[in-house]
């Protein structure tokens, strides 16, 4: 597989070497070169999910690992269902909350730690005290989904950057509560602060080198690989009639899941358009709608893993629309009130779903804009309970708490307060790594 660097494209890297980057010269993203085109769609989606996911990523990888070797990679990293459930006639919830960290971002997360392990990490004979350190910002899921993929494997050091006081307590306790080789650290600052200082660190040429720094946002190619695999999911359980017409309201923040769903459609999924459904971080449906960037200060929502303003990803969505020819006025856009998504929880409520905030928001946004005939698909980012306070005053309920919840809930924080100051981070990392 050859990616080359969306802003210095004469930067071409291997797979392998993309993982172990994550960005390229100038903070660029990589990007593939080639993308693969599946014929028989409907062939592939009657497959499993996982001989399936194998197939689409070997085709992404190609030559580089052996098929066997991907197959292994993803059965390892896919040990949990991406069920699709009937929410009223002709509109589907996927549900991506059930791997461990209750959270979308377990699919990515756990397939890019395999493929770090496989490609990057010290082999047979090499230094075996050379280490990675793994720098991430969170705006909520990324930190857990994360942290629990690397929790405990031998020479990966990771250090999760995220906004103090603005994600919710579960979601913090799910991931800086366990020590390690996890090095959790709270930004005086929002989400926006957290991803500039993760970019500072890497134009940090001398740092990168000296603690081997990589990345584990969505800016890391191999996550949004696997991200690709649970819209073919989603698909093979509809019928051939509903998929024909699927729309795809994704709930947005950094807008890696969106890159990933039209990545899955540039493969041959058949998308009939994808819905951009954001909260009051509204910077790209404002821009599909007048042509201009002009990110605003990022406000804090109750959707508080989407309140990105300066989304990382929005430049691949970009290039890929480039390169096949899409327009960006194909795609859907919409923005969703704090008390607009609180009424979307409230009706998905009454159909019998239980739901949490940003859900409600790609629900909101989709059943505004489906046409008759149209199959609607929105994504479920996060189990509910992640969100339990907020859940629990809309409804007036008190929602249960799964195990893994509980579990960490009852358990000390262990993160350390820092200012958004890149030297302070400076000399965070170079402790973390001696």
């Amino acid at each position: 597989m050859k990616l080359y660097n969306i802003k210095e494209n004469d930067e071409q890297v291997s797979f392998g070497q993309a993982v172990g980057q994550g960005l390229g010269r100038n903070q660029g993203l990589f990007f593939p070169s080639d993308i693969p085109q599946f014929d028989d769609i409907d062939a592939l989606l009657a497959e499993g999910f996982i001989p399936r996911s194998s197939k689409i990523l070997s085709a992404l990888i190609g030559d580089e690992l052996p098929k066997e070797q991907v197959q292994q990679l993803v059965g390892a990293a896919f040990q949990f269902p991406a069920p699709i459930k009937s929410i009223k006639d002709g509109v589907y919830a996927l549900e991506l909350f059930h791997g461990p960290t209750l959270a979308f971002k377990d699919f990515g997360g756990r397939f890019m730690a395999q493929s770090l392990a496989a490609v990057s990490l010290p082999k047979e004979g090499a230094d075996k005290n050379q280490k990675i350190t793994i720098l991430t910002a969170t705006s909520g899921d990324t930190g857990a989904a994360v942290a629990h993929a690397f929790y405990g494997m031998e020479n990966i050091n990771v250090v999760i950057l995220y906004p103090k006081g603005k994600i919710s307590p579960l979601q913090e306790k799910l991931f800086c509560t366990l020590g390690g080789n996890i090095h959790t650290v709270a930004i005086d600052g929002d989400f926006d602060a957290c991803q500039a200082l993760v970019k500072q660190a890497f134009d940090d040429q001398p740092l990168r080198e000296e603690i081997g720094l990589n990345s584990a946002n969505s800016i890391n190619i191999s996550r949004l690989m696997a991200q690709i695999c649970y819209y073919f999911e989603a698909a093979s359980q509809m019928s051939k009639t509903e998929r024909e017409n699927l729309v795809i309201s994704v709930p947005s923040g950094n807008f890696g899941n969106l890159t990933a769903g039209l990545l899955a459609k540039a493969l041959g999924l058949p998308v009939k358009r994808f819905i951009a459904a954001t909260n009051a971080n509204d910077t790209v449906p404002r821009y599909l709608e007048t042509g201009k960037w002009d990110p605003k200060p990022t406000i804090a929502t109750t959707s508080n893993a989407m309140d990105v303003s300066q989304p990382n990803n929005w430049p691949r969505i970009e290039e890929l629309c480039r390169i096949k020819g899409w327009g960006l006025d194909t795609l859907g856009k919409g923005m969703v009130t704090d008390t607009q998504s609180a009424e979307s929880v409230v009706e998905l409520n009454q159909l019998g779903y239980l739901c949490e905030p940003h859900g409600a928001i790609a629900y909101r946004v989709l059943t505004e804009q489906l046409q008759q005939g149209e199959t609607g698909l929105f994504l479920c980012t996060a189990h509910p309970a992640k969100f339990k306070e907020v859940v629990d005053e809309i409804l007036g309920t008190d929602i249960d708490v799964p195990a893994p919840l509980a579990k960490h809930g009852a358990m000390e924080l262990l993160s350390e307060d820092l200012a958004a100051n890149f030297d302070l981070l400076k000399v965070v990392l170079r402790r973390v790594q001696a």
